[in-house]
């Protein structure tokens, strides 16, 4: 494989057909070249797409209550459905498996303020388990805890910007600091960053439920109920949501079928969906790649029939001094493997090049971020050019040993 001779004699050959072989070897070079560009654009399409999914667990489930949209046991249409505390603790108590639970109350927009500084600030009351079920991370402090709710504590976990906002250049430290929020002070025990992308969550303040409850409506009406579901399958996950639905719908007396009463996002769903769609699109791009590094294989192949021919004679000299078939085919073979190999691992590199270039100058977008091509990849693309250079040289050198020294030294 690695004797001098015949690395010798590949590249005479090579060199005498400079043209040919630049040829043949652009056709390899395009074909891995569009594939790499087509797995790195397939990536960013990826993960364009999962940053929109930022900012919540990908096992999450959201249930809110809604208005009735179909008639059910003598009960009309446009009912008003309103979840309270018991419903909460009803799930709590029947889900099957689930990881973490909260309920949740929507306020809107509060006036809130800090000394002379002011804003209005989205205010999300909430158990503790949001925190995890949000995925948010703590920059300073904690977040809500079992005592918080318990003891109806007026403490607050605010975001980067409303501490941005509220907490000027004079006074920096917020964690101990009261705000007030709309009349009522809390006292700031943590500062949270949410990655979603929407600006609005960036500018919530999440307070004890309980406190809220107490404290600002004097109820028990709860506006959302949400899970995790954990480690289960994805089968297990459905019949958690096929649970909540069922206890919701009889408590409420709700027809099970009417998604606008109880609205209920799986998010473990769609990412289901956009997996099974990445899968399909990743197949596709691979067929697409892998038909036109064909196109170049059998390019490389047709070459080598040519050179076959044009090198009879010397294969018939080779033979008749004791040249193997086996050392006739691997000539050929090796020859094919480095044209292709070479050229490919251009087209390789430019592919990556373009790709990183694209990466670092495209402005950020909704749904393509970040095209590029991973380490796997690579490797992948390296292993198929060493394969299709070996096929595009085994059929030449098969027939080339099947020369025979006379026929061959006969041969004009």
């Amino acid at each position: 494989m690695f004797e001098l001779d015949k690395w010798q004699e590949i590249y005479s050959t090579i060199k005498k057909n400079k043209l040919r072989t630049f040829l043949t070897g652009f056709s390899v070079a395009w074909g891995i070249f569009m594939l790499i560009i087509l797995l790195g654009s397939g990536n960013g399409l990826e993960n364009g797409i999962n940053e929109n999914f930022k900012g919540g667990a990908i096992n999450g489930v959201w249930i809110s209550s809604g208005v009735t949209n179909l008639k059910y046991k003598g009960m009309k249409t446009g009912r008003q459905i309103r979840f309270k505390n018991e419903d909460y603790t009803m799930l709590k108590n029947t889900i099957p498996g689930y990881d973490k639970m909260s309920a949740r109350l929507f306020m809107g927009n509060i006036l809130t303020s800090y000394k002379n500084n002011y804003g209005n600030f989205y205010l999300s009351p909430c158990h503790p388990d949001y925190g995890g079920i949000k995925e948010l991370t703590i920059l300073q402090g904690r977040f809500l805890n079992n005592i918080d709710i318990n003891d109806f504590r007026k403490v607050a976990v605010i975001g980067e910007k409303v501490k941005a906002a509220l907490f000027k250049k004079n006074d920096t430290v917020a964690l101990g600091k009261y705000i007030n929020v709309n009349g009522v002070l809390f006292q700031v025990v943590g500062i949270f960053r949410d990655f979603s992308r929407s600006d609005n969550e960036q500018q919530r303040i999440y307070i004890p439920i309980s406190t809220a409850q107490r404290v600002f409506n004097g109820n028990s009406v709860i506006n959302q109920i949400s899970f995790t579901t954990g480690d289960a399958t994805p089968a297990e996950a459905d019949a958690m949501v096929q649970v909540a639905r069922t206890m919701l719908s009889t408590k409420h007396v709700v027809d099970p079928k009417d998604d606008r009463a109880i609205e209920i996002w799986n998010k473990s769903e769609d990412v289901r969906r956009l997996n099974a769609l990445f899968a399909g699109i990743r197949l596709f791009i691979w067929i697409i790649g892998i038909g036109t590094i064909i196109a170049g294989v059998v390019g490389v192949s047709n070459i080598m029939m040519i050179s076959i021919k044009e090198r009879t004679k010397e294969i018939g000299i080779r033979k008749a001094l004791g040249g193997t078939p086996v050392s006739i085919v691997m000539l050929i073979v090796q020859e094919s493997i480095v044209i292709t190999a070479f050229a490919g691992y251009i087209g390789l590199v430019l592919g990556i090049g373009v790709l990183e270039a694209l990466s670092r100058n495209m402005p950020p977008s909704d749904f393509f971020r970040n095209p590029e091509a991973n380490l796997g990849i690579a490797i992948g693309a390296t292993a198929l050019l060493i394969v299709a250079g070996t096929i595009a040289g085994l059929i030449p050198g098969m027939k080339a040993a099947k020369i025979k020294p006379i026929e061959a030294l006969r041969d004009e």
